[in-house]
């Protein structure tokens, strides 16, 4: 492989990421404004939760649909009319609020329909990026893109919270359709994203024979297939664990300490930072399923088992910043190698099938996660008994400590799930295929 320079061939994505970044942060900003709005309107939790459930069903329930339309139509003429239809839902809900109309439920509708579209704009913007990069600068965009992303989840709540405190909602409404705006005008005027070359078949086979193609290309692959059902069970487990039930773990164990919580939130937001800059600024993986395997054993590891052995906050912060730093080496890694297999012509089909597949067991690991600690764990822990007395020397016996159990225990078998798929020869496949195609 030859050497290039760092940011070889890239001008365009820049311009483009740039921007998307900017009409991101808006994005996040009016999320996190809105969500406060809703909860002093409604003073309940089920109101936020019932939000965020609007955001992540069409995402799931239409992704095949997306796949298909960005693999066949212009993704250029996707993502504008997304950034449009999403701008008049802000504008939308910026009229509501002045005239004083504002209700709950049309947020729920209108988070609905942005999320709809959104299936369709995060698809069509995921093959543009493959079209305007070049293939050996896939990992460096992949820290890139999560880079931004961190950068927005750290950013997005303390502006959001400062322009709340000085202009209200609707300043942080205005503020979004202004970044709206800057993305529109930029991908409009300045980004040429080049057209896929379709072969006959694609053109003539039915719209939903075609949406169907991502599953059975996926299918056809056995080891891409087998990564991606990795990834679901991994996704099982870190919101049955970790990933789902840290709020009430640290919040438990901490006598309810919102500032704790915090910390804890502001360091992963941090390490996945500090995770997407090591990705950037390193040389590229040679065998990048390895990467992906042995940082996913890192990660439930140190975020979940080793974290679960102590009630020192400290110990807490150390431990999720090892580990969110190693979950986005993970997923960066395993971008590269979706991007590098599937033709691009077929991206927006199979990707849109590989979200839905590995998003599929997170709703299930957040309802069994709440559940068991509820009425398995926790009142477990609170009976004594032979095997309590000898869990209470490792996870204490006071609140939390089921939750600890369950981190354990998730930690343990995703790192056994780990290595196992590490020493499967079936995957050696996926690198000995890159590097003939690199």
């Amino acid at each position: 492989m030859k050497k290039i320079n760092v940011f070889s061939g890239l001008k365009d994505f820049l311009i483009l990421w740039s921007s998307q970044t900017v009409s991101s942060l808006g994005t996040s900003m009016t999320n996190f404004a809105l969500a406060i709005w809703v909860y002093n309107q409604s003073g309940t939790a089920s109101s936020l939760t019932l939000m965020t459930i609007c955001l992540f069903l069409p995402t799931i329930l239409f992704r095949f649909i997306a796949g298909t339309m960005a693999d066949r139509w212009n993704k250029k003429r996707i993502m504008l009319f997304c950034d449009l239809v999403a701008a008049s839902g802000t504008l939308t809900i910026l009229i509501l609020y002045s005239s004083f109309s504002l209700q709950v439920w049309h947020l729920y509708l209108i988070n609905f329909l942005l999320s709809f579209m959104d299936s369709f704009q995060v698809t069509a913007s995921t093959v543009a990026t493959s079209l305007l990069v070049p293939q050996e600068q896939y990992t460096r965009v992949s820290g890139l893109q999560s880079f931004s992303s961190s950068a927005v989840s750290i950013l997005a709540p303390a502006l959001g919270s400062a322009l709340l405190a000085l202009g209200g909602l609707k300043i942080v409404l205005i503020l979004d359709l202004v970044s709206f705006a800057i993305a529109f005008i930029t991908l409009l005027v300045f980004i040429k994203i080049p057209d896929i070359q379709h072969d006959t078949d694609t053109n003539t086979e039915s719209f939903w024979k075609s949406c169907l193609e991502g599953i059975r290309f996926l299918q056809k692959n056995a080891a891409l297939f087998r990564i991606i059902l990795f990834v679901a069970a991994i996704n099982f487990f870190a919101k049955l664990g970790g990933d789902g039930l840290m709020s009430v773990f640290v919040l438990s164990k901490s006598g309810g300490d919102q500032n704790a919580l915090g910390m804890v939130e502001t360091a992963n937001a941090l390490a996945a930072l500090t995770g997407s800059l090591l990705v950037m600024c390193m040389k590229p993986a040679v065998h990048k399923t390895k990467a992906v395997f042995i940082s996913c054993a890192i990660t439930f590891l140190v975020g979940n088992a080793l974290l679960s052995l102590s009630d020192s906050l400290w110990f807490w912060i150390a431990t999720s910043f090892i580990s969110y730093v190693t979950a986005t080496i993970f997923g960066t890694n395993l971008t590269v190698i979706m991007r590098t297999h599937v033709p691009i012509h077929m991206q927006g089909r199979v990707f849109s099938a590989q979200g839905t597949i590995q998003n599929a067991s997170i709703p299930l690991g957040l309802f069994l996660g709440g559940v068991l600690a509820d009425h398995v764990f926790e009142p477990f822990m609170m009976k004594p008994s032979f095997v309590q007395q000898g869990l209470s020397f490792l996870f204490g016996s006071g609140k939390g400590s089921g939750v600890a159990v369950i981190f354990f225990v998730v930690g343990i078998i995703g790192f056994i799930i780990s290595i196992v798929a590490l020493k499967n020869p079936l995957y050696k496949t996926l690198d000995q295929n890159q590097d003939k195609d690199l």
